[in-house]
């Protein structure tokens, strides 16, 4: 890990090194479940697929990096939505044998066993004013499933929250395009001067804050239907409307920027409509995403080349995104 990385331990530390035949034995042991496991990727956490006579299943090894209040919180959260919006399609939090939601390891890791979301990946499915309407309704639903949710571990800082986004200036340099990374630093300089000052009086909650294609699945049988959400790791208590922000900046289609972000926006709305204040900063926190998502990728990548394929692969969405945006002024 780099010294002194502006993105700290928990964007630079390697997921858990715990083998799958050690994991089939740490999953039988505590939850007596047996089954064939597949790898997932992820971003910071060692995650397997499980196959067994009991269902499917996913097993999370926590990074040792990650606060293991943070990791409780999370599992706190999928509970309240539980009790709060049970027909959600999230993950559900499996107890153990001996009815712990997570079992502390030597590694310093916590391992927890979630039910496993059927559904076809967001970014594999064909886009549509549909999906888009889709999208912002499912996000809206899950934004008020957490409302009213509190824990201490919710305002821990995570580089990937956009309020966080006046952090991101050291990260710049690993941006190669000069064009492209002078139009970022515009962004953030209209995020420090115009944006960051509104935020303080909008509705502020626990919110997922990572709703990407890859974070999302879509229903078999209909491309155009929202069935289910996953990886609520990037979890932060921040202003309401950056959930909104977040899906969006992943469903603007370069060739009719405002047509699809009103499709997202519609969607939201019928669940849960805007305050005037956060419409007037909707697209500036959208814009603001994609620049997080150049920035944070671009430099954990040179960071981590042998992850780099799947660390960029949101970054020539959002580029294209961002260049298709108007400018900020």
């Amino acid at each position: 890990m780099q010294q002194n990385d502006p993105l700290g331990p928990i964007l630079n530390s390697p997921p858990p090194a715990i083998s799958r035949a050690e994991a089939m034995v740490l999953l039988a042991t505590h939850y007596g479940v047996i089954g064939d496991m597949d790898r997932l990727s992820s971003e910071r956490d060692l995650n397997f697929r499980v196959e067994g006579d009991e269902g499917r299943f996913v097993l999370k090894f926590a990074n040792v990096a990650e606060d293991p209040s943070v990791t409780r919180f999370q599992n706190a959260a999928l509970e309240h939505i539980a009790a709060r919006d049970p027909g959600l399609p999230v993950p559900r939090v499996i107890p153990s044998l001996t009815g712990e939601t997570d079992i502390p390891l030597a590694s310093g890791s916590l391992m927890r066993l979630l039910s496993y979301v059927e559904g076809v990946p967001l970014h594999l499915a064909p886009p549509s004013p549909a999906l888009r309407r889709s999208m912002g309704a499912m996000a809206a639903r899950l934004t008020r499933a957490l409302e009213g949710f509190a824990d201490p571990a919710a305002d821990h800082v995570l580089q990937w929250d956009i309020k966080q986004a006046g952090r991101l200036r050291p990260l710049l340099p690993a941006i190669a395009d000069p064009d492209l990374r002078a139009l970022c630093a515009r962004w953030l300089d209209r995020f420090d001067t115009v944006v960051q000052p509104a935020l303080a009086a909008l509705p502020w909650q626990v919110v997922h804050a990572d709703l990407n294609p890859h974070n999302v699945l879509t229903d078999p049988q209909d491309a155009g239907r929202v069935a289910g959400v996953l990886d609520f790791g990037d979890m932060v208590r921040t202003p309401r409307i950056c959930d909104l922000a977040v899906a969006a900046a992943y469903q603007i289609d370069p060739a009719a920027v405002q047509a699809s972000l009103a499709d997202v926006v519609a969607g939201w709305e019928a669940v849960l409509p805007l305050l005037p204040g956060e419409r007037a900063v909707l697209a500036d926190l959208v814009a603001i995403r994609m620049v997080t998502t150049l920035a944070i990728t671009s430099h954990r990548a040179t960071r981590q080349p042998e992850n780099a394929e799947y660390i960029l692969r949101n970054f020539p969405s959002a580029r294209a995104g961002l260049l298709a945006l108007p400018g900020p002024v």
